[in-house]
């Protein structure tokens, strides 16, 4: 693998401090994006130890209205690779949730896919973030979702929703491309415990930031991996855990429809 070029949005936020020295250990180079420059000094200190190269860039993703604006960031980094792990965090309401979790995600989503050049990205989202019942789930797994989804943060999911199921949508279409759409239930800021349940999990439960940084990290150093991977704290070894989903190939989007999701994303 040639060392890629990473755009990290949503740079401050605690899963990407804690995945910045695990993503930089690997001699990859990371820009991080901060909304603002007095977080520079954490940015830097989580990527201290390299050996790979980090960058901070100040922008607001709030103030991506256009595809191209985001391919403008995308095209000023010389990004290979994206993780969007970024969000509103419950501030502002249900307009700035709309305009960062969903249109401005999106908008990079899009300017991604439509990039030559960039050929993964992985998005956090969260584990009840799908239309349907997973198959896989028990009943209070699915009254617990639609609880959250329906009644405790209605904005957030469909925004989220949006977002995941566009770059379902339009990472299928284009052959090759690395999309991977990491799926933890509720965060924890305990220690990385390096155990989990990944693939097919409950439909709730908790896991560690810690360890939801050490999942995304080896998913993307795999080569070929696309699609939703659910996860929580679990008793199987995370590495094990990673190469077992990956080798039985399941992909948690199973029950989704992708034809109903084709209804609300346009085209490239």
């Amino acid at each position: 693998m040639t060392t890629p070029r990473i755009l990290l949005l949503g740079g401050h936020g605690k899963v990407s401090l804690l995945m910045t020295p695990k993503l930089l250990s690997r001699s990859w180079n990371v820009t991080s994006v901060i909304r603002n420059p007095d977080q520079k000094a954490d940015i830097l200190e989580a990527g201290k130890n390299g050996p790979g190269k980090i960058d901070v860039l100040v922008e607001s993703l709030e103030d991506v209205k256009s595809d191209a604006q985001a391919k403008a960031i995308l095209d000023k980094t010389k990004a290979e690779w994206v993780i969007w792990s970024a969000g509103a965090g419950g501030k502002g309401g249900p307009s700035r949730t709309n305009a960062i979790d969903r249109d401005a995600c999106i908008h990079f989503i899009r300017a991604s896919l439509s990039s030559p050049t960039i050929t993964k990205f992985l998005l956090v989202s969260f584990l009840s973030s799908r239309r349907d019942r997973a198959a896989w789930w028990d009943d209070e797994s699915w009254a617990m979702a639609r609880k959250f989804n329906e009644e405790i943060a209605p904005a957030y999911y469909k925004a989220k929703l949006a977002a995941d199921e566009t770059l379902t949508v339009l990472g299928e279409q284009k052959k090759g491309f690395g999309y991977i759409i990491l799926r933890p239930g509720g965060l924890t800021d305990d220690k990385e415990v390096g155990k989990i349940s990944f693939g097919k999990t409950k439909g709730r439960g908790m896991v560690t930031r810690g360890d939801v940084a050490e999942v995304a990290v080896r998913l993307l150093e795999k080569e070929g991996v696309r699609g939703w991977f659910d996860l929580l704290g679990g008793e199987e070894e995370t590495g094990a855990a990673v190469e077992r989903v990956l080798k039985e190939g399941f992909n948690s989007v199973e029950g989704e429809d992708l034809e109903v999701m084709k209804k609300d994303v346009a085209p490239l």
